[in-house]
């Protein structure tokens, strides 16, 4: 006959944990102990953000394209595989010791680069303070100044190497568009040539006025060629008028901003360091009034009044030196360098002469298209020289449009190179950490404790265990048996085995005690052995 297990009360259990008392207090000090002096033996872990948006062009999009969100994301993708490569990470590592003692105890470089690339983060911001196509690069590090300085050279990178992306697909695409260009134009000299040779050869079979349509024409071409030929100079002109302009005004506004931030830094003021040493004995003050009395004691309040004030000084102090470099640069924003003048009367020419001579262009092929559309109606050669001017036209056609992406490709192309495109700029700088980010040393501590806990309630259950499934008390008889219970003999005791009882409960606590102080220093060497605790580091 099979018998239910007697649910035990909560005084039953009370007591099993008031006999076990012991064994689980000392794994749950020696374990909590253990991993807090690791915890604590941690270093800082510091935490630096940047935030990199999108340059909007200069110029129009219809002549250069806007950045859109997915190619910046593919972008990032390309240029983050550059960035945090082996060859790129390793001289940081170098130039500023990181992960100096993992170095020292002979970790694998790999390992290091690997830890160091996850430190890395790259987050894309499509929304902040109205700045899209923007993203975020975060480093961690042992030292808030590295981390800082590492930041900025991750953010450095990500700009060089998307400038140099789009230079170079820059300059791909204009060396490609081209010799497309070349070709094109050959193809359609060829249609040229073979047209007045056809024209030439059927000088015969066409009216009394051919021949002088046929000379006519012939003078108009060589004028075409002339004006195309002075268009494109023109064009290469404007086009290295621009390029002077760009390199110019460039220099002119680096120019503006090294003479407008030639100001005296008030950090390197007397003033400045005065109230730094003010602030610091009030801080100091501040701490040792808080030790004595409370927050709202009124020399604390009086105290941090003064902290306040002083920090108000100072952030006074910055921004009217940022006034006045705002101040210097409108200023000089409004002196103009005679050579752009220069330059943009320069473009101003070129411009009307290309117009005149687009102008003249347009005229010449107009009269070439009337003399070809009367050549064309001669009888005797019309199919002939329809045949080839569908092909002229064709090739006419494609020289055209080759022609006008030739003209965005390098107008984006020479953005690209000065710049004036669209490209990526640091927005908010690096910046100095001022408390760590991990480890969460409190966290961890507790964890640290909760797990002895644990470890020290499952050791209590494991000794209690056989007790629960056998007769021990009255209530276990009444149960299992189903009979009442008439009388109850208590544990006999010779004075022998009573005083032996608290001597083995000594020996047994002592024992407990010794192995506990000998797992602490275990647990520690082990813990720090394996590196466990650092990847809460991360």
């Amino acid at each position: 006959m099979s018998v239910e297990f007697r649910p035990r009360k909560p005084s039953e259990f009370a007591n099993i944990l008031r006999k076990r008392k012991w064994l689980i207090l000392l794994p749950t000090i020696a374990i909590g102990l253990a991993i807090a002096y690791v915890v604590f033996r941690l270093p800082d872990v510091y935490e630096s953000v940047t935030l990199i948006v999108v340059k909007p062009s200069t110029l129009p999009n219809s002549v250069v394209p806007t950045i859109t969100e997915e190619t910046l994301t593919r972008e990032l993708t390309s240029i983050s595989q550059v960035v945090t490569s082996r060859s790129s990470l390793q001289p940081l590592m170098e130039k500023y010791d990181l992960y100096h003692e993992e170095r020292l105890r002979g970790e694998p470089m790999e390992l290091l680069i690997d830890q160091m690339r996850k430190q890395i983060k790259v987050e894309v911001n499509t929304s902040r303070h109205e700045i899209t196509n923007g993203f975020n690069i975060t480093y961690r590090g042992r030292d808030p100044k590295s981390t800082q300085i590492v930041t900025a050279e991750l953010a450095s990178k990500y700009i060089d190497e998307q400038t140099k992306g789009t230079i170079n697909a820059g300059t791909s695409a204009k060396q490609f568009i081209e010799e497309q260009v070349r070709s094109a134009k050959e193809e359609l000299d060829t249609i040229d040539n073979q047209r007045l040779a056809y024209l030439q050869q059927n000088m015969n079979n066409l009216p009394s006025q051919s021949q002088a349509l046929v000379g006519r024409l012939t003078g108009l071409h060589e004028e075409q060629k002339a004006l195309i030929a002075e268009q494109g100079r023109l064009r290469d002109l404007g086009a290295a008028y621009r390029s002077q302009l760009g390199d110019i005004t460039k220099s002119y506004e680096q120019e503006i901003v090294l003479a407008a931030e030639n100001t005296t830094d008030p950090k390197t003021t007397q003033a400045w360091a005065e109230l730094v040493r003010r602030r610091s004995e009030l801080e100091a003050s501040q701490q040792n009034l808080l030790a004595q009395y409370k927050a709202k004691h009124p020399d604390v309040v009086s105290n941090q009044l003064q902290i306040d004030s002083v920090k108000r000084e100072q952030t006074q102090m910055i921004d009217d030196w940022k006034a006045r470099i705002e101040e210097r640069k409108q200023k000089l924003v409004k002196l103009t360098d005679p050579r752009i003048l220069t330059l943009k009367t320069n473009i101003a020419m070129v411009d009307s002469d290309s117009d005149r001579t687009q102008k003249l262009l347009s005229e010449t092929n107009a009269q070439i298209a009337d003399l070809s559309e009367r050549i064309n109606a001669i009888p005797n050669a019309e199919v002939g020289l329809e045949a080839i001017d569908r092909e002229y036209q064709t090739k006419k056609l494609n020289y055209d449009n080759l022609l006008a992406q030739q003209q965005k490709i390098v107008v984006g192309a020479d953005a690209a190179k000065d710049q004036q495109g669209s490209g990526i700029q640091v927005v908010d700088p690096a910046n100095l950490p001022e408390r760590p980010v991990a480890p969460k040393r409190f966290f961890l501590t507790v964890a640290g404790f909760g797990v002895g806990m644990m470890l020290g309630l499952l050791l209590a259950i494991a000794s209690e265990l056989r007790s629960l499934f056998t007769i021990q008390t009255a209530e276990d008889a009444k149960h299992y048996t189903g009979l009442p219970v008439l009388a109850s003999i208590p544990e006999l005791l010779t004075s022998a085995e009573a005083r032996a009882i608290p001597r083995r409960q000594k020996l047994a606590m002592a024992a407990g005690i010794a192995t506990a102080i000998v797992t602490m220093p275990a647990l520690v060497f082990v813990l720090r052995l394996t590196h466990v605790m650092e990847k809460f580091l991360l």
